[in-house]
């Protein structure tokens, strides 16, 4: 199935979530002084809605932090209707379990629901349950907490809800609940983080029978995606504080108060609803708030610089990342003391996820292994029908299982890299050929250190790997190909582009073999040198040679390019740093790319670079598009907040107005994330002609 959206934009909804509001700015019954930062935070995340101007915001639950039991539950109502009130938009509220009571849970001190705080609730908030439309839409407002609860509001839902959907039967609808009906899994087990049996199987029944577009829920304060049926489901993070239990996911320290104020990951949703389809876009807000006397720090017009792109709408389909590091993980959260006892939580990491989304990316190379593996492979199919590109890799001929694999998954594959061993490259070329008739697969040849190769220098022995073509083995590797048979159409070169090299001479040599030899060439953009001790941590250096390299690939898309590497490698060898750490936070390399992706998407570009320079830290690289528009990757700027000086990229607009952001802070980058999506304008390639 194709999620990818098509016709016009109808409308933006703001979603935002958890924003915990205290009775007090400067107090919080939590002891973290993340909650402390409610107010503030949640006051910022309102007034970047107001900038992207959509046409209604829903809050899904937790709009306060005193739960109904406590005496300062009225003044925190009171004060989050004050924070809320500069909201443009008309503002609809679902009921979280800080502002109606908790679930039936009996190892839990929290009161649970009951009558008197659905009473206290409607009294300061409103409805609990209901639906209303808008531009032809249906949206569904429920209240969780009221599920397996007995009380007799409970039935009174579940019929509602079932005489709503019937009576909408075929009209477009979209579920806001808080509590989401499971965070990883249909089947796991009941927790605190989700909705328990039996009412989690009545109403992911509802889901599959009526088939709303998506569903979207809070609670949990982290990300999560799924699909249930035609349903696409999202966990929703929060504007005030990280659920730090989850931080088990991360590889590296949790961070600031043990995960909780992991600010990267705070922010809200803006959700645009197409003719056909939707993107649900992350903003991070990175812990910003604003005081109660005080306005937030002005960069510029958001409307001056074109938004990030999601994947789903990307047409930037010839960049892609290396996935070194494992983007479906699931492990066990140990049982915390604290919302959870008495049992480990399977959970899957997905931010992986939210990151290429943010990026842009469409394109992922994977090893084979994410194929073989049934829960990776359910995933890949969920990535493929949001626009994500597989290109899949292994050394030598796939295996047996392997094989019966591509074929019965042949549609997942954009891409099948084979890498060989030179010695025998004649019979492998010819398996290769014969693999890629079966399948209809296009295929991508490379390959490891050739005999020849030098294994050692002085008395130092070569112990390493190293893979892909060098432009001087172009020809020979070509002719090789036509040799054995493969058409060009369904053929490609994976070449390597060391440290050492610029990424951007590379393409240019690439682009240049493609139209001499119509075979397509693939380049692997090295972030290390030769050495396995020498570190590549310099987050500038980084950030310049991933973008350089995805300028020369939106001026040539005839050159697929792989970015080595999407997350951090921050220990064993070839130490670098990625678009991502290890809590898949974006770095300066990623925040930089997923301006630059929104700016090229769509569009032709011609590239200029200043050839009198050092090829490896140009001052100047400009794109050139048709309509007089131009973008300049130059060093120096200055962060209008903060004064952070560096690397800056400037966007001048066909009008002939301009702006530069500098890219080594992120102090401007939420304005610019929610600036109005432009509909891509270069047409897409078909699978044979990429």
């Amino acid at each position: 199935m194709n999620r990818r959206p098509s016709g016009e934009r109808l409308l933006r909804i703001g979603l935002i979530s958890d924003t915990h509001c205290n009775e007090r700015e400067d107090a919080s019954a939590s002891p973290y002084p993340a909650n402390a930062e409610a107010n503030p935070r949640a006051r910022w995340a309102f007034a970047q809605l107001n900038e992207a101007r959509p046409a209604l915001v829903i809050h899904l639950g937790d709009m306060i932090n005193p739960v109904p039991e406590l005496p300062t539950y009225e003044a925190a109502a009171l004060r989050f209707k004050e924070i809320a009130s500069g909201l443009t938009a008309p503002l609809h509220l679902v009921p979280g379990n800080h502002d109606i009571g908790d679930k039936p849970v009996s190892w839990m001190p929290a009161g649970t629901v009951c009558d008197a705080f659905v009473d206290l609730y409607e009294r300061h908030f409103g409805r609990h349950y209901y639906a209303f439309e808008h531009s032809g839409v249906l949206f569904i407002i429920l209240n969780a907490s009221l599920i397996n609860s007995g009380l007799g509001k409970e039935a009174e839902q579940r019929a509602w809800l079932e005489q709503t959907f019937a009576a909408n039967r075929g009209k477009r609808s979209f579920v806001f609940i808080h509590y989401p009906p499971y965070v990883s899994s249909p089947d796991e087990p009941g927790s605190y983080d989700n909705i328990d049996e039996p009412g989690r199987g009545w109403l992911l029944g509802l889901v599959e029978t009526y088939r709303p577009e998506a569903l979207f829920a809070g609670h949990v304060h982290n990300f999560w995606y799924d699909v249930v049926g035609d349903t696409e489901t999202y966990v929703v993070p929060s504007t005030c504080f990280v659920r730090h239990d989850y931080s088990e996911m991360n590889r590296i320290s949790a961070g600031d108060q043990y995960g909780r104020n992991d600010v990267d990951k705070l922010g809200f949703v803006l959700l645009d609803i197409y003719d056909q389809g939707h993107v649900a876009s992350y903003v991070r807000s990175y812990g910003r708030g604003v005081e109660a006397d005080r306005q937030p720090c002005e960069p510029g017009p958001a409307a001056e610089w074109p938004a990030r792109i999601h994947t789903k709408i990307s047409a930037f389909d010839n960049l892609g990342a290396d996935m070194r590091h494992s983007w479906a993980e699931e492990l066990d959260v140990a049982p915390s003391g604290a919302v959870d006892e008495f049992r480990r939580k399977r959970a899957r990491n997905d931010y992986p996820v939210m990151a290429l989304w943010e990026l842009g990316l469409r394109r992922m190379r994977v090893p084979i292994q994410d194929l073989v593996d049934g829960r990776t492979r359910r995933r890949m199919a969920l990535m493929h029908s949001a626009g994500h590109l597989f290109h899949v890799y292994c050394y030598g001929m796939p295996m047996e299982g392997e094989a019966v694999l591509l074929a019965k998954h042949a549609s997942l594959v954009d891409r099948l890299e084979i890498v060989i061993n030179w010695d025998t490259v004649d019979r492998q070329l010819a398996e290769l050929a014969r693999l890629g008739k079966e399948h209809g697969i296009p295929v991508i040849v490379s390959r490891v250190n050739r005999k020849d190769a030098g294994k050692h220098s002085q008395s130092r022995y070569n112990h390493l790997i190293s893979h892909g073509f060098t432009p001087a083995e172009g020809e020979e590797v070509a002719a090789k190909l036509v040799e054995a048979g493969i058409p060009p159409t369904m053929s490609g070169i994976m070449f390597s582009v060391p440290r050492s090299e610029c990424p951007v001479q590379a393409v240019r040599w690439a682009s240049g073999f493609e139209r001499a030899s119509r075979i397509r060439p693939c380049l692997y953009v090295k972030s290390t040198s030769a050495s396995p001790a020498e570190a590549f941590v310099d987050d500038a250096a980084n950030a310049i040679r991933i973008l350089h390299a995805s300028m020369a690939a939106a001026a040539c898309p005839n050159v697929e390019v792989i970015l080595d590497t999407f997350a951090d490698a921050d220990r064993g060898y070839f130490v670098r740093t990625g678009l991502v750490d290890r809590r898949y936070n974006l770095r300066p390399a990623g925040r930089s790319l997923a301006m630059l992706v929104g700016l090229v998407n769509g569009r032709d570009w011609l590239l200029e670079t200043d050839e009198l320079l050092s090829p490896e830290t140009p001052e100047r690289h400009a794109l050139v598009g048709a309509e007089g528009e131009r973008i300049v990757l130059a060093r120096g700027g200055r962060d209008a907040c903060d004064g952070t000086a560096g690397l800056s990229l400037t966007w001048r607009s066909p009008g002939g107005s301009s702006k530069t952001v500098p890219l080594l802070s992120h102090s401007v980058e939420p304005r610019v994330q929610i600036a109005e999506i432009p509909a891509p304008r270069r047409a897409e390639r078909s699978q044979t002609e990429r």
